[in-house]
Order: C-alpha cells, then sequence, then structure tokens
C-alpha cells in the first residue's frame, strides 16, 4: 500500500533526525514535484539544505516556505542564518528583525542579530540588541560575553571587564570568557591579571587555541621565546607557525629557524607578511636569496597620496580632530609608544560618522594601491584579497619628544596611517614615517639593513605591506602629531560569533 503524504513527511523527519540529509533532500525533491504547495516539504528540505551546508539551495528552500508560510519566527532565524553564511549580510539583518517581530522574546534572534551587527561594525546597535536579549534571559553567561565582545570592541574596556566577569559568575568554568577576560587586562595595561586569565582558561582546557596563543604571546614578549614555542604549536591558530618562527630566530636558534621557513615557503603560497618579515631580515642578515616571497622588496611597495576630503581646513578634518580630542575612548597601553596616547577598541566599527566616513576613504585608496602596483609579480599582488576587514584601527597622539619604536603589525596584510595634525619641524626627518627591513630588537650580524623615510601632510595617507618595520622618528617641535593607523587582512567568513562553554 501506497503512503499517505503525512505518512511520507513523518518519515523524512525521521530520517533528518537520524542525519540522513541527503537521502531527505533526494526525497523531499520528488515529493515537492507531486506537491509543490506542502510548507512541510520546503521546510524539510531547507532544513537538510542547512545541516549538510549546501547554503544557496538551502537559502532558496527557506524563501519558498516562507512565501507558504510567513509567520514562523523559527523559520525566519533560521534563514537568517544560511543568509549570513552566504554574506546577505543586509536581508539576514531583516530576517532576524522579523523573526524579532514574530516573537520580540527570541533570545537566540536578539544573540545573532547582535553578533551580525557587530561584524559590520554598528556596534551601538549591537550592544542594544545583546541587553534587550539579556532583559529576556538575564541568567545567560553567553549574553554576558557577547556583550563584552561588543564593548571592548567600542574601546569600554572596563565596561567589558565587567559582562565578562559577570559571564564567569553565572558559568564559573567559561573559558572563552576567562580569555577574553584576559585579553582585555591586556589591553589595558596589566599583563599580571592577563596572565591570570589565561592560566584560568587552560586550567579548565588545555587544548584552548586562543588562551594557548595568548599565553605564548605574553611569553615572547617576555622574552622567554623557548617557552613560548609549544604554546603556540598547541594553538594551531592563525599565524602561529610565524610565532614559532619568531621565537626560533630571537633564540638564535638560526638553523631551526631555516629548516621550519625553507619548509613553510615549499608548502605553497607566500601569503604570511608575518613570515615575509623575519625571513627578510634572516636573508639579509646571512647574506642568502630570500625563498619566502610575499613582497621581494617591501620598501618598493610603499604608497603615498593626499586625500582631498582630509585636505586642512576641511569639514571631516575638523570633525576627526573634534572626535578625537572629546570622544571617551579608553586608552590602550603601547609600551613602544613615548610621549603618546594610542586608543583601544577598532576606531572605524564605532558609530562616530566621522571614523566611518574615514574608514570609507582608506577602503577606497586601498582598492587605489592595488591598481597602482597591479603589475608587480609578487604574493602580495597576485593573492590581493577581494574583501577586506579592518582587524584594528587606532588613533595615536604624540607630543614634543613623542615616537614610536620601529615594529610590524603581525596580523594585517596592508598596514597604513592617515595624519591628521603633523609638527612643523625645520629637520625633514623629525616627526618623519620611516620604514625599513628592521626593528624589535631582531638579531643583527651587521648592520646593512635598508630604510627610508617620508614626512607625511596633514591629510596624507601612507600604505605599506604589512611585513615592513615602521616607526615615528622622534620631534622636538611643541606641537601634536595625530594619525589614525589600521591593518587591513582578507575578510573571514561570518555566521555567528557566539562562544561556546
Amino acid at each position: 500500500m501506497a503512503k499517505t503524504l503525512p505518512q511520507e513527511i513523518n518519515g523524512l523527519i525521521q530520517l533528518l533526525s537520524l542525519g540522513q540529509f541527503a537521502n531527505v533532500v533526494q526525497r523531499a525533491r520528488l515529493l515537492l514535484a507531486q506537491h509543490p504547495r506542502e510548507f512541510v516539504l520546503h521546510h524539510v528540505l531547507a532544513l537538510a539544505l542547512d545541516q549538510s551546508q549546501q547554503y544557496p539551495q538551502a537559502a532558496q528552500a527557506y524563501h519558498r516556505a516562507l512565501q507558504l508560510q510567513a509567520t514562523s519566527p523559527e523559520l525566519w532565524f533560521n534563514y537568517a542564518i544560511v543568509l549570513t553564511h552566504l554574506g546577505q549580510w543586509q536581508e539576514a539583518e531583516q530576517a532576524y528583525r522579523k523573526s524579532i517581530s514574530l516573537n520580540p522574546r527570541f533570545f537566540e534572534a536578539h544573540g545573532n542579530l547582535g553578533t551580525l551587527l557587530q561584524k559590520q561594525g554598528k556596534l551601538d546597535e549591537a550592544i542594544a540588541s545583546y541587553r534587550t536579549g539579556l532583559t529576556i534571559q538575564p541568567q545567560d553567561p553567553r549574553g554576558h560575553f557577547n556583550l563584552g565582545t561588543a564593548l571592548r570592541d567600542k574601546g569600554l574596556l572596563a565596561d567589558a571587564v565587567s559582562s565578562y566577569e559577570q559571564a564567569i559568575t553565572l558559568f564559573p568554568n567559561y573559558t572563552d570568557a576567562y580569555n577574553n577576560l584576559g585579553e582585555t587586562c591586556r589591553d589595558q595595561g596589566d599583563m599580571s591579571q592577563a596572565v591570570h586569565y589565561y592560566q584560568q582558561a587552560l586550567q579548565r582546557n588545555p587544548q584552548h587555541a586562543n588562551a594557548n596563543y595568548n599565553m605564548g604571546e605574553f611569553l615572547y614578549l617576555a622574552k622567554r621565546f623557548e617557552e613560548a614555542i609549544p604554546y603556540f604549536e598547541t594553538s594551531q591558530l592563525d599565524d602561529w607557525q610565524a610565532r614559532v618562527l619568531y621565537c626560533l630566530y630571537r633564540a638564535e636558534q638560526f638553523e631551526a629557524f631555516k629548516q621550519l621557513r625553507d619548509t613553510i615557503a615549499k608548502q605553497g603560497a607566500h601569503t604570511a607578511p608575518f613570515i615575509a618579515t623575519l625571513s627578510t631580515h634572516y636573508s639579509i642578515n646571512h647574506g642568502e636569496a630570500d625563498p619566502y616571497q610575499f613582497c621581494p622588496n617591501g620598501l618598493d611597495f610603499v604608497y603615498q597620496r593626499s586625500i582631498p576630503e582630509l585636505a586642512p581646513g576641511t569639514a571631516l578634518l575638523e570633525e576627526l580632530l573634534n572626535n578625537i580630542a572629546q570622544t571617551d575612548i579608553a586608552e590602550r597601553k603601547q609600551a613602544r609608544l613615548t610621549n603618546g596616547k594610542q586608543s583601544a577598541g577598532n576606531l572605524f566599527k564605532r558609530s562616530e560618522p566621522a571614523f566611518r566616513a574615514l574608514g570609507e576613504l582608506v577602503k577606497r585608496e586601498f582598492s587605489n594601491y592595488r591598481t597602482h602596483f597591479n603589475a608587480a609579480n609578487c604574493a602580495l599582488i597576485s593573492h590581493f584579497p577581494e574583501a577586506l576587514d579592518f582587524t584594528s584601527s587606532w588613533y595615536v597622539r604624540m607630543h614634543k619628544g613623542g615616537h614610536l619604536d620601529a615594529h610590524i603589525h603581525e596580523i594585517g596584510w596592508i598596514s597604513g596611517a592617515v595624519y591628521l595634525a603633523m609638527p612643523e619641524t625645520v629637520d625633514p626627518k623629525e616627526g618623519a614615517f620611516e620604514y625599513g627591513t628592521h626593528g624589535d630588537q631582531y638579531p643583527q650580524l651587521h648592520t646593512d639593513f635598508p630604510t627610508a623615510f617620508i614626512k607625511p601632510k596633514v591629510g596624507d595617507i601612507v600604505l605599506f605591506p604589512s611585513s615592513l618595520f615602521h616607526r615615528t622618528i622622534p620631534f622636538d617641535a611643541d606641537a601634536e602629531r595625530i594619525c589614525v593607523a589600521f591593518d587591513l587582512k582578507p575578510s573571514p567568513n561570518l555566521a555567528t560569533s557566539h562562544s561556546q562553554y
């Protein structure tokens, strides 16, 4: 006897619960050919496609289901997640808001909407969304954790600490919260507390990737290079191989460094700027050819242009200077900075229109940078990212005697700065931007490491490969030097950023 449609649907739901997604997709499509307006079939198909990560097809199936029945908040919620996977952020935001309009107490929808808004840099809206969720479930530690991440992005470090502490109070084994609390204490300059919280995370989960990475970073900043290596190796996170190379090089274990560097270089595309920094320095130090071809001669890839919208006297320049002077943005401790202040948080993700406008101007110049160097035969250009994300952006205010020691930005692809105020000096090098191939106390077997400098004007932008060392030359003028610095790197895929316990 042939099965009835309800029996067929029950069978599909059982298969779905067993994880037989391919079978569900095949059978649901056959049934839909006979029953194209059966809502449940579209819904089950969408769930199976979603679970098997066939996101474009899942989005189509959710859309068809919603055309037949648009009053299910859970359906809009699932549709929003799939749209987020597809990078359709505006549509995903609308879907989350529709879900919330149908069920204002949908805690998970408020949380995911907050995550989506936060990734887009809409920090005030994200914070509001997280807080609304917490009025629904105030005892949910995940909600407090996510609120903490947005507060930290905005530079509200003390508030972020409170949110992470509340998450831990509610869930004492919350390893992500311990780790992020440590990172926030680090941003506040309290390294002893930062290490304490990293260790708390590792006591609960010795394999915690971020906590291992952060402990490794602390140890190498403390020049305990050989102790740091096992933490980076355990983390397997992001640029961990570059960090191991750094430790080997700073410990002057040159043979071990060369062996690992050469192994990495043979594995494929040379797309890690930090490894390029190390490899270039080693090669100059030892008089050898550099096998890591991210950017063969980084000094040739420095770009300086004037941004008309930031010329002296323009409205945007005045608004930016006013925001920097008056906006309540926490300070991030910076050991390399003398006679100056560096802001915390991610400036271009704040709500102030001037910072947002500046971020768009930087992205425009980033595109111009690619066009300018388009003929270059190196990984910097051949693997130039299509979609970009500001991993960080901050202002630096210096006064008389101010300077910044030579360093690199390990997490960028292209780094740069826009200059909003510059001291007038007789010596053209005072207050200048110097770039080169040596810094950060790397071991030197000789001093023949090339450098060059640029003296920017107000309204200038300088872009350069993140593999280059750079510093600010001290100046003696009784005036301020103000710039907004940033790192751009390939944009990550976005789903939701809710932590795991």
